[in-house]
């Protein structure tokens, strides 16, 4: 949906809700030349309405499709009248064949009606037994594909069974499990930065310095990049697409000029290359107006030249001037250095070598739903603490199978709950998670162990010994695993049991 077309449509006086409704499947440049037919067939009578406001002419159909239309509602309805009639008589001749066969047809009819999602519930509910939605969708989405209406029930016990056995022992360390499952594979990772699998032309860290980044929690990732996805006519057509990624890439003057110093004039003369110009959709009007945001400067326009006057002739000023001409911005967005398009099935979408993930989700013709970003923060900032969850969940895993190591997500899921946990980011390390944990002595073990120990001795902490690192110190049984239950014996009654 797009902001611009909702806008315009609004300024036109259209409601709102109809406003985003029809942003949804059209641009504002498509609304201005569609049919009404085809307007009416997507959004209903509410296309007359859009015409109008648009100040174009509805050129209605005759009345024959409507006697058509009429005439097939009568031959439907008669059509189920008799289908009605034919089933009752079904139902006269089954009763005399007794109550028995009765039954058995209405659970037929009832199995029927019964959608699959609905089967499964039911019979999970007659057997108290649990799957998780993700499972159960999983479930009606391979029988629908492979015809398995009649195995249904097997195909839920058999997934009750596997369910049942994957899940975890009460007591079980699970915080431990995932933290040697994810750093044993760890360390068999690379320390290069790769390229791109999708794009070769850019960069992007992965292997341990990227894993590291993401359980670090940077502020910004060292090689940031974003995936743009389009929607509307901008994901088939490839000069629209064009058009995109000339406003997402930032270009500077540098890029579509010639800067020459001129010090016998004591001036900077800009030379526009006009053919670069045009295929990045820049005009002479948009580097004259770049310029004349410079402070003290004047703007002359000569032929085919710009020439820029510092109001100081010195030499340092012209130099410092020439430094910054170059490097004018004329068009794009902050932070994004190269846009590239590349045809992925059948539709295009834009990689980009930089983020600016809020600027790019405001431009029409984005589609918002697919868009990503490598920045874990930005996704936070812009889209919230959920959206950052998932991020984590999946660059993480992303980064471990490129390396070609099989790491459950569920692990990888555990940390990223657990980095999420308070509704803000924070690092596995001692600016976040360690650092925050309520024992003494497992501060102590992580890092700066003198530190943590006077600061606790001050304060007068107390340590209840109830996590694992504490305990193993101290040289306690640990309170999990086998460790989480007591067992008295009666001596008494054992030497009885032995006679």
């Amino acid at each position: 949906m797009s902001k611009t077309t909702v806008n315009a449509l609004l300024k036109r006086g259209i409601k709102k809700k109809l406003a985003e409704k029809v942003a949804q499947y059209y641009t504002l440049k498509e609304l201005q030349t569609i049919e009404y037919g085809k307007l009416e067939k997507k959004i209903g009578k509410e296309a007359e309405e859009i015409f109008n406001k648009l100040g174009r002419k509805v050129e209605k159909k005759k009345t024959k499709v409507k006697k058509e239309e009429k005439e097939r509602k009568r031959e439907t309805k008669a059509k189920k009248k008799v289908e009605k009639k034919v089933e009752k008589k079904k139902e006269r001749r089954g009763k005399g064949a007794g109550k028995g066969a009765g039954k058995e047809k209405k659970e037929e009819k009832k199995k029927k009606e019964e959608t699959i999602e609905e089967r499964i519930k039911r019979i999970l509910k007659e057997k108290n037994e649990y799957l998780p939605f993700s499972i159960i969708e999983e479930i009606v989405e391979k029988v629908e594909k492979n015809n398995l209406q009649d195995k249904i029930e097997q195909i839920v016990e058999k997934a009750v069974e596997e369910y049942n056995n994957h899940l975890m022992e009460p007591f079980e360390a699970c915080g431990i499990v995932a933290a040697q499952s994810i750093g044993e594979p760890g360390t068999q990772m690379t320390m290069r930065t790769f390229h791109y699998a999708g794009v070769a032309e850019i960069n992007v860290t992965l292997g341990l310095p990227r894993l590291i980044e993401i359980v670090d929690a940077r502020s910004e990732p060292s090689t940031p990049m974003m995936t743009v996805y389009l929607e509307g006519a901008y994901r088939v057509n490839k000069e629209k697409a064009k058009e995109i990624a000339n406003k997402i890439e930032i270009t500077r003057l540098i890029n579509i000029a010639q800067v020459e110093t001129d010090l016998g004039n004591m001036r900077v003369v800009v030379r526009p290359n006009l053919k670069v110009m045009s295929r990045k959709n820049i005009e002479i009007g948009n580097i004259v107006g770049s310029l004349k945001k410079l402070n003290k400067v004047e703007i002359k326009e000569g032929d085919g030249i710009i020439e820029v006057l510092p109001q100081q002739e010195t030499y340092r000023e012209l130099r410092r001037l020439t430094e910054e001409v170059k490097n004018l911005k004329i068009k794009g967005l902050d932070g994004i250095k190269r846009a590239i398009i590349r045809k992925e099935e059948d539709e295009y979408v834009i990689y980009t070598e930089g983020s600016n993930f809020e600027k790019v989700l405001e431009l029409e013709g984005v589609d918002r739903t697919r868009t990503i970003t490598n920045d874990i923060r930005a996704i936070y900032n812009v889209l919230g603490i959920e959206a950052a969850r998932n991020v984590i969940i999946n660059e993480a895993y992303a980064t471990l199978q490129e390396q070609g190591l099989n790491v459950d997500i569920r692990h990888i899921m555990l940390v990223a709950d657990i980095m999420t946990s308070d509704g803000t980011i924070r690092p596995i390390g001692r600016q976040g998670v360690s650092g925050e944990k309520g024992s003494v002595i497992a501060r102590a073990a992580f890092e700066i162990t003198v530190d943590h120990l006077l600061r606790a001795s001050r304060r007068g902490e107390k340590d209840e010994l109830k996590g694992v690192a504490e305990n193993i110190i101290v040289g306690q049984p640990i309170q999990l695993g086998t460790g989480s239950v007591e067992l008295a014996i009666d001596v008494k009654k054992l030497s009885k049991v032995r006679k």
